[in-house]
């Protein structure tokens, strides 16, 4: 049985002008805008106790609403994502908050339960998902962030370059897994608080990684492996691979 201490609020922060695809929360994939698709992948998430999108725009807000959903208008500029949901944390029900891209299409419930379930019982402040990396040329995609860990799980570096770097060749016969970072976080208030009052790093602006700044000044990432896929949306060539998974499954 899911009780109050282990239920969590998602906040699914949602903004119009991407660079690579604007209005992308409102695309239309099979029927139904690209924010209500996520919307309604968590809803079947056991622990998940509120879902809530955060909007810098009227349009999105309004389309939210249209489908039953729950959702907070902040117009203010924020650094990222992650600064948005903070703006919300006094209407968060729960101690334990989820940020999940607008973009990012849950398959399977049991993807969020793999990051929620381990992270109510360690402890730590912030915690994230990887998935290995089963195509070669995922490793050097600028787009597809890979992350290194400590043997613990605790996140030593994310980066856009390929990570670890062979310097003389992936050699054979020995386990050279590469760990694709998955933009899915889960994060205690305070933590969260603490996260965005902390100023921009070097490393974060240089990679454009949000979670970059959570590292530079000290705040550990636990992360851990799911083998659940999702539907990453960056671009429209992405919206149309998507549909076509949709309609064919």
């Amino acid at each position: 049985m899911t009780t109050a201490e282990s239920m969590v609020s998602i906040c699914i922060p949602a903004r119009q002008g991407s660079s690579r695809f604007p209005g992308k929360p409102l695309a239309n994939l099979a029927g139904k805008s690209l924010i209500q698709h996520v919307y309604e992948a968590v809803m079947h998430v056991p622990q998940v106790g509120q879902i809530l999108v955060v909007t810098d725009h009227d349009a999105i807000s309004q389309t939210v609403k249209n489908f039953g959903g729950e959702v907070c208008l902040v117009t203010e500029p924020c650094r990222t994502g992650t600064d948005r949901v903070a703006k919300v944390a006094t209407q968060l029900s729960y101690d334990y908050v989820v940020n999940l891209q607008a973009d990012e299409v849950l398959l399977h419930p049991g993807l969020l339960s793999d990051l929620i379930e381990p992270f109510l019982s360690s402890g730590i402040g912030i915690g994230t998902l990887k998935r290995k990396i089963l195509q070669q040329e995922d490793r050097g995609n600028p787009s597809i962030v890979k992350v290194v860990t400590d043997d613990q799980g605790r996140a030593l570096y994310f980066s856009r370059s390929p990570v670890p770097c062979w310097r003389d060749g992936i050699p054979t016969g020995i386990d050279t897994a590469a760990w694709m970072h998955l933009g899915i976080y889960i994060f205690k208030k305070s933590a969260l608080q603490q996260f965005s009052e902390l100023p921009s790093g070097s490393l974060e602006e240089a990679e454009k990684l949000e979670q970059l700044r959570a590292l530079e000044h000290g705040m550990p990432i636990m992360v851990w492996e799911t083998e659940h896929e999702s539907l990453r949306i960056d671009t429209p060539e992405d919206l149309a691979m998507a549909e076509s998974f949709l309609l064919r499954k």
